[in-house]
């Protein structure tokens, strides 16, 4: 699922909302304090504040059915808050002699441009998406009772939230098919988001729809009612005063999330690429030319984030053999090399994947992609195994540290290994990450079962 891409999230829109109001809080401190303070601890300070607090109340988290009187009290909130820091940060160096006005006029100018670009941006894209088109969500609803026909008068009735309802199926009414006739819709017309109604469904029908919303990658929201949905992390949201359940809450599907964990990346496979990469990959490669013909790096093609097939590289273990796209490694391999041997136990063949992690391919924890024909059959056998394409692929991940690392064996491993890497998706922190991290480096020094 591409946060970028058209029709369903609008990834550029909260780092370009960043921009502005930082631009707009760091240009008007130094139109004010330009003589009263330093603009190089000022401007950095002022900016991490800013982003801090700005996680803390959710001011960015406006999304296309957020009424305008919520972004009024998001301002109201920032601004208290915003506030109460300049004002202790200039009580604290009381020594810059700035006048307690100007420090009021200043917060009631950032405010006022700040607001006047957020409503701007928000009244912007509603005109784009009525009178334009574009940034728009193909939806359908699944259902019909009132509910289902105040949901779908709200998407006709408001072209500026940018939904575009294809169809309300009625699955009481015969003539309009079956739940698989509404599948085969949903594929055929590039459905993004499915409005389920609860109670226009049985607890089958609603597993049916469940399973593949997760397996073709749909958002599936619920109209709620007094049936219960299982034990899913849900989350309310309301358009208008409609009120709507999404099935399922990814913490990294938020812009600060992924911009956090994306540096995380960036700072982690840059340390590991500078002080070991720089000077293993030569040993290694004296090592793995002497014992056998063939390069130094396997590269192999694996379905990443949102199914898109990237190449991922490792230092060659095997013999060269046209195998290798196809077979797992299986104990006592003999296509594995003495050299090889070595690298797969203690887990230095993956090193190389820091480089795919540079380049954007992959995290340094997620779930661990598979080869293309091992996931195509996945697809088709284990139950919510494409929910793992929701995020970037990882070189190590919650499973692995479970216990559910290398060889598949039984369905039993791929199954343990999709609910491990839900779990981590619908619960990922950056806290997490480094207990990941931190086991995965125990266990290649401790050595484990399935490292061969």
């Amino acid at each position: 699922m591409n946060s970028f891409k058209q029709g369903r999230y609008s990834g550029y829109l909260r780092p370009i909302s960043y921009t502005i109001d930082l631009g707009i809080i760091n240009g008007l401190a130094l139109l004010f304090f330009f003589k009263n303070v330093n603009p190089f601890l000022f401007i950095p300070l002022v900016s991490c504040t800013w982003i801090i607090l700005s996680i803390y109340s959710k001011f960015y988290e406006v999304y296309r059915f957020t009424r305008p009187v919520t972004i009024s009290g998001l301002l109201f909130k920032q601004c208290v808050l915003f506030t109460l820091i300049v004002f202790a940060y200039f009580g604290f160096r009381h020594n810059l002699n700035v006048n307690s006005i100007v420090v009021l006029r200043y917060i009631a100018f950032v405010f006022c441009l700040i607001g006047i670009a957020k409503f701007a941006v928000y009244y912007l894209l509603q005109k784009y998406r009525a009178s334009f088109g574009g940034n728009l969500r193909n939806t359908v609803i699944i259902g019909s009772n009132r509910q289902t026909l105040a949901l779908e008068t709200f998407f006709n009735s408001n072209p500026e939230y940018g939904y575009t309802l294809k169809k309300v199926f009625n699955l009481k009414d015969k003539s309009q098919g079956c739940l698989e006739d509404c599948f085969r819709f949903i594929k055929d017309y590039g459905v993004d988001e499915i409005y389920c109604s609860i109670s226009e469904l049985s607890n089958k029908q609603l597993l049916e729809v469940t399973d593949f919303a997760d397996n073709n990658l749909k958002i599936l929201k619920f109209l709620p009612d007094n049936k219960d949905i299982y034990s899913k992390k849900l989350k309310y949201e309301y358009y208008d005063f409609i009120p709507i359940l999404s099935l399922r809450d990814i913490p990294m599907e938020d812009t600060v999330n992924q911009f956090f964990k994306r540096l995380f990346d960036i700072i982690f496979a840059s340390i590991i690429i500078v002080f070991i990469l720089s000077w293993l990959t030569p040993l290694l490669a004296i090592l793995i030319k002497l014992e056998s013909k063939g390069p130094v790096f396997f590269k192999q093609s694996r379905n990443g984030f949102n199914y898109q097939e990237f190449y991922c590289y490792k230092f060659r273990s095997m013999t060269p053999n046209d195998n290798a796209h196809l077979h797992q490694a299986t104990r006592g391999d003999n296509r594995i090399t003495k050299v090889g041997k070595f690298i797969r136990k203690t887990s230095i063949d993956e090193l190389p994947q820091f480089y795919n992690v540079l380049f954007g391919d992959m995290s340094v924890v997620g779930p661990r992609p598979h080869m293309v024909s091992h996931t195509n059959m996945y697809a088709k056998r284990i139950d919510k195994f494409m929910v793992r394409h929701f995020v970037k692929p990882g070189i190590t991940g919650l499973a692995q540290v479970s216990g559910f690392r290398g060889e598949v064996e039984t369905d039993k491993d791929i199954i343990n290994r999709v609910k491990y890497d839900i779990f981590y998706i619908e619960n990922w922190s950056i806290l997490l990450d480094l207990k990941i991290i931190s086991q995965t480096v125990l266990n290649a020094i401790k050595g484990e079962d399935k490292a061969y």
